[in-house]
């Protein structure tokens, strides 16, 4: 069963609006063994809509239209919708009070024909009611295809797929059973990554393939199976799961879990063993902490982050000694696991991340060479550090830095 998204809209195409809709759907029809064959985004313009929903019918079995249907004269999805299908609008009366509704409760405005205006739907649509906006779903059957149209305000999109479109789904077709099992492998890069397991790779059945995603510092393994036999897809999975893991022991930490990140792998660990971390942060200017607190609940497990961005900082918030930043400059290990050192004292932590060093592109308060960077591990017991040369790219000195620093943080964890 494949499936086409189409997105619309001019902001799309401009860069003006990051297109996260498609990922989400994509991700939801995954779930239930469709899959998606082409993500398409388009200007608004009739004819630009109208020939991408042509060549989608001629493509797919099912297709899912983001997008352009709201109050304005620039949305025009649903007029499109009803000329495709040579069809017409009419009022349908209870996406009309569902308006009305919202309008009474949430907004202090007059309700506009405008808006009234949104109550008008193909008349061959059957409607998905938007319970948190004003601008209905729609689903449209046209012989075996269906088209289906959502609002393009990513929160009324997501809770019209999950409630609506998902299980309207799974009702009319007959799905296979689709898994992924990916595995989390830090400190190897690809190729050498995909050396050391080439025997296990090419004795790989034909129903399960192999996927490298590499990151910065880390690649993430995904193996992908799909068929009618649960049983035989589970059961196959898994053991090719146990025949790789002896391969890459050393540098596996994990499964990737929804979140799809790696702090889920932290997290669960902390709060399996009950214990905390706190970072101290310079050159990467709070990502690792950002990365913690996106995820509700962290605060279980983190304490709290200081920034010390300046070298003052790192003095007079962290108490770092100057004689030591003069002795071995701010870009050191000594200083790295100083504010490591310090940083789990001010919050009573278990564990501790610092970061020190020189992002680009120029030269700081230190000599050391752009890309240069320290991070230091603390435990109650012991500290270390590593010396890393990230490049000269500032955002990728950045980010594999925060990986790093995760990478370390999670080997400390496993000795526990």
């Amino acid at each position: 069963m494949l499936a086409e998204i189409i997105t619309i809209g001019d902001e799309l195409l401009i860069g003006q609006v990051v297109d996260t809709n498609s990922a989400f759907i994509a991700k939801e029809l995954n779930k239930i063994g469709v899959s998606v064959y082409q993500i398409t985004s388009v200007q608004d313009d009739k004819n630009h809509i109208l020939q991408a929903f042509e060549e989608a019918e001629n493509r797919v079995d099912i297709i899912l239209i983001t997008g352009g249907l709201g109050p304005t004269k620039d949305d025009i999805t649903k007029k499109t919708i009803a000329e495709y299908f040579n069809d017409t609008l009419v009022l349908d009366q209870s996406v009309l009070k569902n308006i009305e509704n919202i309008w009474k409760q949430y907004v202090r405005q007059t309700l506009l024909q405008v808006n009234k205006d949104q109550a008008l739907v193909p008349s061959k649509a059957t409607v998905l009611m938007n319970t948190v906006g004003t601008a209905p779903g729609m689903w449209i059957e046209k012989e075996e295809k269906v088209f289906i149209s959502l609002p393009g305000v990513p929160f009324e999109m997501k809770q019209l797929v999950q409630n609506k479109v998902i299980p309207k789904l799974t009702e009319k077709f007959c799905l296979p059973f689709i898994i992924h099992r990916t595995l989390m492998v830090y400190g190897l890069g690809e190729s050498t990554l995909a050396a050391r397991i080439e025997s296990w790779e090419d004795a790989l059945p034909d129903f399960i393939k192999l996927a490298y995603l590499p990151d910065l510092g880390r690649v993430r393994l995904r193996l992908s199976a799909k068929g009618f036999d649960k049983d035989k897809i589970l059961a196959g999975v898994q053991k090719q799961v146990d025949a790789v893991l002896p391969l890459i022991k050393d540098e596996f930490y994990g499964f990737e879990d929804e979140d799809g990140i790696v702090e889920s792998i932290v997290a669960k660990q902390l709060t399996k063993l009950k214990k905390s971390v706190a970072v101290a942060e310079s050159c990467t200017g709070g990502k690792i902490a950002e990365r913690f607190t996106v995820h509700p609940g962290a605060s279980n497990y983190f304490k709290g982050s200081v920034v010390c961005y300046a070298t003052e900082s790192k003095t007079s918030v962290l108490g770092v000694s100057k004689e030591l930043i003069e002795t071995y400059s701010v870009v050191s290990s000594q200083v790295a696991e100083a504010m490591a050192q310090q940083v789990l004292q001010l919050f009573n932590s278990d564990f501790a991340i610092a970061t020190t060093g020189n992002a680009g592109p120029t030269k700081g308060d230190s000599d050391a060479e752009v890309g240069t960077v320290f991070i230091a591990i603390a435990t109650k017991t012991h500290v270390y550090s590593e010396k890393l040369m990230l490049g000269n790219h500032r955002s990728k000195v950045i980010n594999k830095a925060v990986n790093k620093a995760f990478e370390m943080l999670l080997k400390e964890i496993f000795k526990n």
